[in-house]
């Protein structure tokens, strides 16, 4: 849509990267990881921001990889937006394609929809529902209301991971009316395409082209939510209908899945593996009572992910002399939870065994949302890199489902022994 020139080089990444994008223009380089805690809001398009750097209109290619079923790539791009090509996918797939795809000995990160959720907003909606089967099933009804007559009345429906994305989904161009197309060239957007590269409709059809499908808009916006909803950062069990709903509700969706596999982790994915207890945590946590903040352990994905609490008692030391009127968990200590939830989550890696994570930086720490006696608190670490020297989380905490806090933690492993010396 920005009309600059850019090239994008899709490299293979090893097990637990996900999709980073990097913007090699920029000195030093950015890496902006493709979920959509890094999303902001633009019109007609979905963009990704880390720090100064920014990626425009990812969706296209996200939808390639979420429809080829890739997990972990590192894209370099040096410019500020993914090349658009025709407005479709296939810019991305062919060329991915003629790579090849090299299968990695590691699962799938799974987000379920549990319950029901519908997003409501200007006359558009978006629901999700629970499935019984490991698929993404999507139904989208397209209604261009006045325009009718130019775009009519569609809907399609597609099973990812079932049906052919190569075949049905991939060759679907983004499409405008000419009005809309005018506007964004009066905007200085998109002026160096004409109708006959991309797809603008006209009182009498597409202008300067032709339909690849008799319904490609309703196609193109299916193929616009798989992009979407892959910034959830893994594979997404669930039913979705959507009308006349576009990338905002698309990102919502996911924050709202996200929230929903936080307050009730999935526990039966043959890679879970069984929780640790307190007697358990102890073994290889250094830290006894007070500053023991993690109760227990319900979910250990390997080495990747883990979901922890820890119950929040009036009893608990730091109330008596942190605002006694009116009682809230120090932030500290929050951030200090997640810490020692990740080193739980490293004590898994083989390497790491007989060593312990001790904290060496925090970055992006967001405290949002006080955490009470009484409350429980649900902790989530996922692994972002680790060697057998450094490694480095993601750190979130929730009340109620509400988040509380988040963070990403850098720790130094060192011999678990090194303090007796």
């Amino acid at each position: 849509m920005l009309g600059q020139q850019a090239t994008a080089t899709i490299e293979p990444a090893p097990p637990g990267h996900g999709i980073i994008f990097e913007r090699t223009d920029l000195e030093p380089p950015v890496r902006i990881p493709a979920l959509v805690e890094h999303a902001i809001d633009r019109d007609r398009r979905t963009t990704l921001q880390n720090g100064t750097g920014v990626v425009e209109t990812v969706e296209h290619c996200m939808s390639a990889l979420s429809g080829m079923g890739i997990d972990n790539a590192l894209i370099r791009i040096d410019g500020p937006e993914l090349p658009l090509g025709d407005g479709s996918s296939c810019p991305y797939t062919r060329p991915i394609s003629e790579a090849g795809i090299v299968e990695q000995d590691t699962e799938r990160r799974l987000f379920k929809v549990h319950e029901p959720i519908v997003i409501e907003e200007n006359g558009s909606v978006l629901a999700a529902f629970p499935c019984e089967h490991r698929q993404m099933q999507l139904l989208y009804e397209l209604d261009y209301g006045p325009n009718a007559d130019r775009i009519g009345r569609q809907a399609y429906g597609f099973t990812l991971g079932r049906d052919d994305y190569l075949g049905d989904i991939a060759p679907a161009r983004t499409f405008s009316l000419s009005e809309e197309a005018q506007a964004l060239w009066d905007q200085g957007m998109c002026r160096h395409l004409t109708p006959s590269e991309v797809l603008v409709i006209g009182e009498e059809g597409p202008i300067e082209n032709a339909y690849r499908y008799d319904n490609e808009p309703s196609r193109h916006k299916v193929l616009d939510m798989i992009g979407d909803l892959y910034l959830i950062g893994g594979e997404i069990q669930g039913r979705f209908v959507a009308s006349r709903s576009g990338h905002a509700l698309n990102r919502q969706m996911c924050r709202r899945i996200i929230d929903q596999n936080r307050t009730q982790p999935p526990v039966d994915d043959d890679a879970v593996r069984p929780a640790m207890d307190i007697r358990a945590i102890q073994r290889i946590m250094p830290h006894r009572y007070p500053m023991l903040l993690v109760d227990r352990v319900l979910t250990l994905d390997g080495d990747r992910r883990a979901v922890g609490v820890k119950n929040v008692s009036i009893n608990e030391p730091f109330f008596e002399g942190h605002y006694p009127g009116t009682p809230i968990m120090p932030g500290v200590l929050i951030v200090e939870a997640m810490a020692q939830l990740g080193g739980l989550l490293l004590s898994q890696k083989l390497e790491h065994t007989g060593k312990i994570a001790v904290l060496l930086s925090l970055d992006r720490v967001k405290l949002r949302h006080p955490v009470t006696p009484g409350d429980q608190m649900m902790i989530e670490v996922e692994t972002i890199r680790a060697s057998s020297r450094t490694a480095s989380i993601r750190g979130a905490a929730t009340v109620g489902g509400v988040l509380a806090a988040e963070a990403n933690i850098r720790f130094m492993m060192i011999d678990s022994d090194q303090d007796s010396r």
